[in-house]
């Protein structure tokens, strides 16, 4: 399978890039797109249906084709797949029923495959990402590959959109169902911050808002173990710090921790909202701001998913979360180019509101602060 990776900041450009690489005879079925709720995704759209290729596509909080990350951009990767090896489907959440959704699509997809393996997008805050993906294990297997994202709208957090050729949603699921036995599909997800103090339970809760940590207001222990100051109203960069450097990282019973951070606080207890459930009963960690590590243990990972279980590859797809970006600033660049440097194949990737990807060692996750790195080769 070939592959390409094309970018630009206008329509224009977008086309010239998709002349420029199809002049050698290169034929691609199939488009990844990434880009910024600013561009006119209807024209890109249009652009590649024209050409006969299929679209999966979201909008994102920046987007990148090599380690140079950009905004106000569109940026994908082409592929020649055959067309028997894929399969795009989509369906709204009616009446937030997100697991209904997510099931009848998996449904869809077996019957279309023996064996499928899945990359996924979904639009909406509100999303319950975690019953998505446990219709993915139920229906298929609980060890069936599902990657993808939450989609971004450029940090404003108010109105994300998934898409495909004649389908847009800003409350809906795109799913990508590949034939696993013919397009061999890995992944790995990975946070890389460094938990401090003991585990702690969280003794009271409800889904995503977290009151309570050992009895003590869940924003006022945070601040203690971040030694975050100016915990009040008027610090208008205190949701973003904790979001950002000071995670919840829920214990699993199997697999790494998966990171919650707060994202709105509720100043009349000193409960925050977090990025995804929190079980009451569950167990705790506290995060330390990111250091160097951090890339270090992202690019290690992928050079043992290399030496592991893809040692050759035909493109690779990245899913990163917007707070890594906001945590790492320009150093996010190095973390990317070593993403790249492992392959050294054509690459895609974005910063999205939530990642989906098994922990490792683990059940399917949706995920914060983390990369995922997914690696195509047709066998």
């Amino acid at each position: 399978m070939k592959a390409k990776s094309i970018k630009g900041k206008s329509v224009v450009e977008i086309q010239t890039a998709i002349q420029q690489s199809t002049a050698d005879g290169f034929k691609p079925t199939l488009a990844i797109v990434f880009l910024s709720i600013s561009q006119n995704r209807k024209a890109i759209i249009e652009l590649l249906d024209n050409e006969g290729i299929q679209v999966f596509g979201a909008t994102t909080n920046g987007e990148f084709t090599d380690e140079a990350s950009e905004k106000q951009s569109t940026a994908i990767l082409l592929l020649d797949m055959k067309r028997a090896h894929f399969h795009l489907l989509n369906k709204e959440y009616n009446e937030e029923k997100y697991k209904e959704t997510a099931t009848s699509l998996a449904v869809k997809a077996k019957e279309k495959f023996s064996n499928p393996a899945f990359l996924i997008a979904g639009s909406h805050a509100s999303t319950d990402a975690e019953a998505m993906l446990r219709s993915f294990e139920e229906v298929i297997s609980p060890q069936v590959n599902v990657y993808g994202c939450m989609a971004g709208d450029d940090f404003t957090f108010s109105e994300q959109f998934v898409f495909t050729n004649n389908w847009e949603s800003n409350k809906g699921l795109l799913v990508l169902a590949l034939d696993e036995n013919a397009i061999n599909i890995k992944g790995l997800a990975t946070c890389g911050w460094n938990a401090v103090g003991t585990e702690k339970t969280v003794t009271k809760s409800e889904g995503t808002h977290v009151y309570t940590v050992d009895n003590i207001p869940v924003l006022d222990i945070t601040a203690k173990y971040g030694g975050i100051e100016n915990v009040n109203p008027d610090n208008q960069g205190l949701v973003l710090e904790i979001a950002a450097n000071f995670p919840l990282q829920l214990q699993r019973e199997k697999g790494d921790p998966v990171m919650r951070p707060g994202l709105i606080i509720d100043w009349t207890d000193h409960s925050f909202y977090c990025s995804g459930t929190v079980p009451q009963g569950s167990k705790v960690r506290f995060s330390l701001p990111p250091d160097f590590d951090v890339m270090d243990k992202v690019i290690q990972g992928v050079e043992e998913l290399k030496a592991k279980e893809m040692p050759e590859a035909d493109a690779v797809i990245v899913f990163s979360c917007a707070g890594r970006i906001l945590s790492l600033g320009p150093l996010m660049a190095q973390e990317l180019e070593g993403i790249k440097n492992v392959w050294n194949v054509p690459m895609v990737g974005m910063f999205s509101n939530a990642e989906l990807a098994r922990a490792t060692g683990g059940n399917l996750e949706r995920h914060n602060l983390t990369t995922c790195t997914v690696v195509l080769k047709e066998k």
